[in-house]
């Protein structure tokens, strides 16, 4: 098996994939159908499927992004639109950053992290 690409369900398809095509790079795809996707460089496609329903409940499935320096990655992310949720925190595998995209889905941005553990 192999994974063919990350759904985010969301209400502004077209809103979303601007913010991660900015964040991530690559090039944001708008569909007749209301589907939107991006295919960062090095990450699998990630598509953005229209919804009737806001996001209501925390996600049970977010992404961790390794950054060098999460004061600068958060910042930027922040500037595209992200919003921070909480300090920087650090366990055992690292540092992390929690975020929010502009529709509320959680995101980290993290440093650090052996991936091995």
């Amino acid at each position: 098996m192999q994974l063919n690409q990350i759904v985010v369900d969301c209400l502004e398809p077209s809103r979303l994939v601007r913010f991660w095509a900015a964040l991530l790079g690559g090039e944001p795809v708008d569909r007749s159908h209301g589907w939107a996707h991006v295919s960062p460089p090095g990450w699998p496609r990630i598509s953005f499927q229209p919804v009737p329903e806001p996001k209501s409940m925390k996600n049970r499935l977010h992404l961790d992004i390794e950054v060098r320096d999460l004061a600068e990655a958060t910042a930027q992310a922040i500037e595209l639109g992200a919003t921070a949720s909480g300090g920087v925190q650090t366990d055992e595998q690292g540092s992390f950053q929690v975020l929010l995209d502009p529709a509320g889905n959680e995101f980290c941005f993290v440093t650090g992290y052996d991936r091995d553990r």
